[in-house]
């Protein structure tokens, strides 16, 4: 039996269109857009009918950047697979790409394995992983290649966290000459995390504990040095790079330096560099805690840096590295000493409204919104046009959203299972009304109709950027 659902009179936005059109969707694709109101939309017939007057039509958001129940600092990030997926189709995302953990000692397939059966039958959206490599050796170079058969064609190292997930030099730049020969493309943490442990060791030392000394330690120059010196091995290999969650402006420099040069070097930024700050590290009564991510949050002054390199491409893609822990139990496992609170931020269910307040603030253009968030990191990471646009033959992963209807962010009323929010109390303009996954309704005019177990493994091609 086949299912028809057509999407009414809204403004479809894409990357690149803005068009006054319908939708006819068909078991789980999308099957033909026509303009409103032309005999060739008004011949679309279909069991459902969904108005869109007045609204945005938009691709689902692709988040290529989540850690559901990532282990960190000896306890494990709060949303799960089942309640990260629901509260991120809440938010307008459609699909995300996770990252499985090699543990040191241990095969890439031992890791892949674990989250494969963390997520299987317990996601509401589509996902997918990259694989964080821990423990460069000949079996793991080997490895790589067969993973990238199996769809997971991207690699995170990192130059941070020593003695947990650091990789040295060498070790990079194995994993990179590999990549350079089998396609993948290589995800880097870029700070010195040799020297952040000197900086800390010094701080507590001295007795300064609080939250924002976190920020204070994780300078970034050093976040500038790493991603210089990611860029140059990566040169060295002969291959792509793409820099997780840029926060500072002199790391955004050395991404376009190496942009101009005409490498294929490539850069991530997040929510939070673009609407917090250190003020919220130095938030009282160790209420700072909860801003405790890495990279850190900057100076103020950096966001119009990253705003501009999103304008300017030399930053292409916002994820939200989403990695919740709880305040009350979690956070503060921290008191008393600032390198012990788990870094991460809640967020996957926050990106779409974020940005598209965005737009309302002039940074960002409309189709600049939808790019970013949903087609460049589908291109990005082997899953476009199946994902991240509208158009015949992609999945039916599409938001209707009311660029209207004004909100305010709160741990009262999201769903992700923690228990604060990074931007409580702030208003903005626009909001998801329905959700869509591959024609399924999982979001039907803000109430919850999807369910554990829809979203499945989508494995992915290699970057769609590279020749």
């Amino acid at each position: 039996m086949s299912s028809r659902t057509v999407i009414r009179g809204g403004l479809v936005i894409t990357a690149s269109d803005e068009i006054h059109a319908d939708v006819l969707i068909e078991d789980g694709r999308v099957a033909a857009l026509a303009a409103s109101g032309t005999p060739a939309a008004e011949a679309f017939t279909a069991e459902k009918v969904i108005d869109a007057a007045g609204k945005y039509v938009i691709p689902g958001g692709v988040d290529a950047h989540t850690h559901m129940e990532l282990p960190f600092g000896g306890t494990f990030a709060s949303d799960t697979f089942e309640t990260g997926t629901r509260a991120a189709a809440w938010g307008g995302t459609t699909t995300i790409v996770d990252f499985a953990v090699q543990s040191v000692g241990h095969s890439l397939r031992e890791g892949l394995d674990t989250w494969h059966a963390k997520a299987e039958g317990n996601c509401a959206i589509d996902y997918a992983f990259h694989m964080i490599v821990s423990d460069v050796n000949d079996e793991t170079l080997k490895e790589m290649d067969l993973l990238i058969e199996e769809g997971v064609t991207s690699f995170k190292q990192f130059m941070a966290y020593p003695g947990v997930f650091y990789s040295d030099d060498g070790q990079i730049l194995r994993a990179m000459q590999r990549s350079a020969e089998n396609g993948g493309l290589i995800m880097m943490h870029a700070e010195n995390g040799i020297a952040i442990d000197v900086l800390v060791g010094q701080a507590l030392a001295r007795g300064e504990t609080d939250p924002r000394y976190h920020g204070e330690v994780r300078r970034a120059l050093l976040e500038a040095e790493a991603t210089h010196r990611a860029i140059r091995l990566a040169q060295v290999a002969g291959a792509p790079l793409y820099v997780v969650h840029v926060s500072a402006m002199e790391a955004v420099a050395e991404l376009a330096r190496a942009r101009d040069e005409g490498l294929n070097v490539f850069g991530e930024t997040c929510p939070q560099y673009l609407f917090l700050s250190t003020d919220n590290l130095a938030e009282p009564d160790f209420e700072g805690a909860k801003y405790v991510c890495s990279t850190p949050l900057r100076p103020r002054e950096h966001q119009a840096k990253l705003w501009q390199g999103l304008r300017t491409n030399d930053l292409q893609v916002v994820s939200t590295d989403h990695c919740p822990f709880c305040f009350t139990g979690q956070k503060e496992l921290g008191r008393g000493d600032f390198s012990k609170i788990p870094n991460g931020l809640p967020g996957v269910e926050n990106r779409m409204d974020l940005l598209h307040q965005a737009v309302v603030d002039g940074h960002i253009s409309r189709r600049r919104w939808i790019e970013i968030a949903c087609a460049t990191p589908a291109r990005m990471f082997g899953l476009y046009p199946k994902k991240g646009t509208i158009a015949p033959g992609a999945d039916a992963d599409i938001v209707i959203y009311d660029p209207h209807a004004e909100q305010v962010m709160s741990a009262e009323t999201h769903h992700m299972n923690v228990d604060y929010s990074a931007y409580e109390g702030k208003r903005t303009t626009g909001r998801v009304e329905t959700v869509l996954s591959r024609g399924e309704v999982v979001i039907s005019e803000r109430e919850y109709t999807g369910h554990t177990g829809h979203g499945a493994f989508t494995p992915r091609s290699t970057c769609q950027y590279l020749n």
